[in-house]
């Protein structure tokens, strides 16, 4: 038979699910183990862990350069190349368990990440419609807490009932992400663009409530990356086990939940939207700052992930007031303005840390507090930009 039906039709969406499935799968892995492998294997402090998220967003910061890279490589494939490097940090981490070995892994991962991150939504946004992007965007955030809750599950069984070393649990998934990064490279072809991309950095002034709420969404997200789940380890004693469960958790709710916010920022608008998640947010972290129960600072772990699934509405505020060929340009140097803070934050709010805990997460509301007296501006300007 000359063409046989095909159970694989390559195609933007099939990209996307498959990258979404890499990306979550690894840093997912990478993720879980963090805290309890640099608490355990490597003898990591509160200072230790803030300077090692600083320099795990230092690519994030450089993200502006993925433009120039683009002089050279197609964006699809230069997602492809950062899915590799991510996966391949990923693989090395468990055989460096010293402070400068995850220094030096944790850096080679987050080049990948930030890339593929930078270039995600660039291509999505190209790819997407802008009546379809916010339930697009919404089903891959699904796709994505699926691929987590399959990574944490097995992390979950081969620490509760298999016993197994740190090193063999992040080659498996490092391995697995490379594996899958190679299928896609062999099955898919390069995609067309509606739009022929800017290969320079674009700086709009349309654009500067963007930038805005994207600074303080970088600054306010490394708070809860960096120091909810430290706050889990080191004040109430969560094993690998228990951090992987809550996991868990918080992605089988997002299977739901994420679809159905990608809806409502259809129906509802993007100014609702994100003063929904701004509200909640404030109140998410004054509950870290004054919690003392293991039980609800869970609670509030859950909810905050909830609470963060709503930042589809900034990407696709943007996309609606975005000129077409500025997306990709602009996408990496959002990235660095998002990293601008979360270079910082990290190592000089571990400083804090060691004196009183409740401090970083009373910044945390503030940071909250601006993003929604700024997000009051969106529906006028939008109005204006989409006139």
């Amino acid at each position: 038979m000359k063409n046989p039906t095909r159970l694989f039709v390559p195609s933007p969406m099939s990209f996307m699910v498959l990258a979404t499935i890499v990306m979550a799968m690894t840093f997912s892995a990478w993720n879980a183990l963090l805290n309890n492998f640099a608490i355990e294997q490597a003898a990591f402090t509160g200072a230790h862990i803030g300077m090692l998220q600083s320099l795990r967003e230092v690519p994030g910061f450089l993200a502006f350069t993925a433009v120039f890279v683009l002089l050279v490589l197609k964006e699809q494939t230069f997602a492809l190349v950062s899915l590799c490097l991510l996966s391949i940090g990923v693989a090395l981490t468990g055989f460096f368990p010293s402070v400068y070995g995850l220094y030096a892994t944790t850096v080679l991962m987050s080049i990948g990440f930030h890339y593929f991150e930078t270039l995600n939504q660039s291509l999505s946004l190209q790819w997407f419609s802008k009546e379809e992007a916010p339930e697009q965007l919404g089903r891959l955030l699904s796709i994505k807490s699926m691929a987590s809750l399959v990574t944490f599950g097995l992390i979950w069984v081969a620490f509760t009932w298999l016993a197994t070393d740190y090193v063999w649990v992040y080659l498996l998934f490092g391995g697995a992400g490379l594996a899958l990064t190679l299928f896609m490279a062999a099955t898919h072809p390069q995609f067309v663009q509606q739009a022929t991309q800017h290969k320079k950095l674009i700086l709009r002034k349309q654009y500067s409530l963007y930038y805005i709420l994207t600074f303080f969404s970088g600054a306010r997200r490394q708070i809860f990356m960096v120091f909810a789940g430290f706050l889990m380890v080191e004040k109430f004693g969560f094993d690998v086990a228990e951090i992987t469960a809550l996991y868990m958790l918080n992605h089988v709710v997002n299977i739901f939940v994420a679809p159905k916010i990608g809806q409502m920022i259809n129906r509802i608008g993007e100014q609702k939207a994100l003063t929904l998640e701004y509200s909640g947010l404030i109140l998410v972290f004054v509950g870290y700052a004054l919690v003392e129960s293991a039980q609800l600072a869970a609670v509030l772990y859950v909810v905050d992930h909830i609470f963060f699934a709503m930042a589809i509405a900034l990407k696709t505020y943007f996309q609606k007031i975005a000129q077409p060929e500025d997306i990709a340009a602009t996408a990496g140097v959002s990235f660095t303005i998002n990293h601008i803070a979360a270079v910082v934050i990290p190592a000089s709010f571990g400083v804090v840390w060691l004196y009183d805990q409740s401090l970083v997460f009373y910044f945390g509301a503030a940071l909250a507090g601006c993003s929604l007296l700024l997000s009051q501006f969106i529906t006028p300007h939008l109005k204006k930009a989409t006139a």
